[in-house]
């Protein structure tokens, strides 16, 4: 097997770039968050339901601010990230918003003793999954976290939309995970004027390796959906719809851009 101890470091890095952009951005509107503003759209409301007095696993979860959103519907959360200023940032941010939260700074893919069978959902989304190289690792923890019973919550871009180059002018990447893509980008989604370069490695994965992965970990898929425009002005060329969507410029309800399932651990 591969070692990509390289790549994930060159990736914690990147992500310690974008946190400290993304605090300043209006994209992620850090003073509006503290206010009293939720982060998580209505596909990630509708797919988690009731998260009162649940235990929740947030994989991926940035600086926190969806994670804390969820605090703020009752759930005691925990976050999990691979960048270092992020779990800091994210513990300022509980603390500035006079919330409880647990944080663990690590790789997704690395098992967690203290989180086996702790948690009754366990969410991920948005901009995830690219950054790993292999999935099976990732669901059989996501599988070993949940109580039986429990539910596997994962909204993500669709993988189409990662076939195409920045500006959506061409189909530069394979649908299927079969190259490691290495990029160095001036800037971030959430500041494209921004100074700083980002060099990153990431990993396309097609849908069948996502929900074969799950499967294999003893998850039962029990919902699919998949949209034609995304909820994030993250993309270039794009414009926002009168449903509040995001869509590519000329290709308008032509691509699925976003997708989201639940999956169950059964018990």
């Amino acid at each position: 097997m591969t070692d990509h101890k390289a790549d994930f470091e060159i990736n914690r890095k990147a992500w310690n770039t974008r946190t400290k952009l993304h605090l300043a951005s209006t994209f992620y509107d850090v003073e509006g968050f503290v206010a009293g503003r939720g982060s998580l759209t209505d596909l990630e409301l509708e797919l988690l339901g009731p998260i009162s007095g649940k235990e929740v696993l947030h994989l991926q979860c940035h600086f926190g601010q969806d994670t804390l959103s969820m605090a703020r519907y009752g759930a005691r959360v925990t976050g999990l990230d691979i960048s270092d200023t992020a779990i800091e940032e994210a513990r300022k941010l509980t603390e500035r918003c006079g919330l409880k939260a647990d944080w663990h700074c690590g790789n997704v893919l690395d098992r967690v003793e203290r989180f086996e069978s702790s948690f009754d959902v366990v969410f991920t989304s948005y901009g995830t999954i690219g950054w790993l190289p292999e999935l099976r690792s990732w669901a059989a923890n996501i599988a070993n976290y949940l109580r039986p019973g429990g539910l596997f919550v994962f909204v993500e871009f669709h993988p189409v939309v990662w076939m195409f180059d920045n500006a959506f002018t061409r189909v530069a990447y394979s649908y299927f995970n079969r190259e490691r893509i290495v990029e160095d980008e001036q800037g971030s989604y959430a500041d494209r004027e921004a100074p700083d370069r980002i060099a990153s490695v990431s990993w396309n994965h097609d849908l069948a390796e996502v929900l074969s992965s799950l499967m294999e970990a003893g998850l039962v898929i029990e919902r699919f959906e998949e949209l034609d425009g995304s909820p994030h002005a993250c993309f270039a060329n794009s414009e926002k719809g009168p449903d509040g969507l995001y869509r590519i410029n000329g290709m308008e309800g032509r691509i699925p851009m976003v997708y989201g399932l639940v999956a169950r651990k059964p018990g």
